[in-house]
Parts: C-alpha cells; structure tokens; sequence
C-alpha cells in the first residue's frame, strides 16, 4: 500500500506560499507584457532574426506576429495558457510564462507564416533568446 501524504501545518503554509508566489510572478509577468506590448515584440523579434533563429522576408511582419500573440495573452485565462505551454513546460527549470508562450507560439504557429523562411536552432536556444529579451521588461521580483 502506497504512502500517504497529509502535510502538517506547517508544511502546507510552505506548500501555499510557493504556490501562491509562483501565481504572483506569472500575473506580474502578464501585466508587464501587457504594458510593453510594442517594445517587447521588437525587441524579441530582433533578436531572434539576429541570433539567425528565424529566417524571414520580413522582420516587421515577424514584429507583428510577436505583438498580436502578446495582446492575445493578456487575455487567455489560466487554463488556455497551461493548454498551449504543455509541450514546452519541462523546457527549463523555472521557466518565465510569456517566454513560454512565446517560445511555444514561434515553434507551433509561426512556423507556418508566409513570411518565415525557417526557423533554426533548438527548442531551448529560442527559449533562451525570447526570454533575455523579456526579462529586460520584467521588474526586479
């Protein structure tokens, strides 16, 4: 018979406050991606052209894409996000949730834009990329 796990108070606070400071940081990081919608794009969709992660005929369109995911994101609710971050969870070890998004976005659907040539390099060095990028927007948590 297996073990049984019955946390005891002071367990269970320790359990409820990583939990609930893993909560705060994706909310914070939501509502910064929210208020830098434009810069952020830019700066993720440069990079990844510069670093030669993505081949494209065009870096506006790239830009635009990266935009129109980050306005979507801001209105998903947690399920949707958990939905679209399930392939690429374990990617990192704490891994920033627009990073994931983004990452996930790039690998899934941008793939397929008439405008991307290829994308290159693996899961990992694209998170990576995007998410220098990002937490050049993130506040000190």
């Amino acid at each position: 018979m297996g073990k049984i796990f019955r946390p005891n108070n002071k367990e269970s606070m320790l359990l409820s406050k990583i939990e609930s400071s893993k909560e705060k940081e994706r909310r914070i990081s939501i509502e910064t991606a929210r208020d830098n919608l434009e810069p952020m794009s830019n700066a993720v969709s440069q990079k990844l052209v510069e670093n030669n992660l993505i081949e494209t005929t065009s870096k506006n369109s790239l830009q635009e894409q990266i935009e129109k995911k980050l306005e979507k994101l801001v209105r998903l609710d947690d399920f949707e996000i958990d939905y679209q971050i399930a392939p690429f969870r374990e990617l990192v070890a704490h891994p920033n949730v627009v990073s994931l998004i983004l990452t996930a976005f790039v690998l899934e659907t941008l793939i397929d834009h008439k405008d991307v040539i290829d994308i290159y390099g693996a899961d990992d060095e694209i998170y990576h990329c995007i998410n220098t990028q990002v937490q050049k927007f993130m506040p000190d948590m």
